[in-house]
């Protein structure tokens, strides 16, 4: 039997590797943190480095960890709305399909 490879979210490993970018802890001391293997986080390290190299380079200003606390936060919370509108959608084309009976003694 196989062993299942983990996958993570590219929000989960570009919060990982600002773990590391952000503090001064060693990626050793957060993947441990994280159950990871530690080559997995130094190259996610790596990659977002680049990537806030090349934003640098553009002018581009990175987010700041509140920033990116803040945009994880307002994912959820536009994932959870949609969620309800598809709720109240799929409720409302019942209702208009099956109007409620009307119990007249008028």
């Amino acid at each position: 039997m196989g062993v299942t490879r983990r996958r993570f979210t590219l929000e989960f490993r570009i919060e990982a590797a600002h773990r590391v970018i952000d503090s001064d802890r060693s990626v050793a001391e957060v993947a441990r943190d994280l159950s990871l293997v530690e080559q997995t986080l130094a190259k996610w390290v790596r990659e977002e480095r680049r990537r806030m190299a090349a934003a640098a380079e553009k002018g581009e200003v990175p987010l700041t960890a509140a920033e990116r606390a803040e945009l994880t936060r307002l994912r959820k919370l536009v994932a959870e709305q949609e969620k309800d509108l598809a709720f109240l959608g799929k409720a409302a084309a019942y209702f208009a399909a099956n109007p409620p009976k009307q119990s007249g003694t008028r």
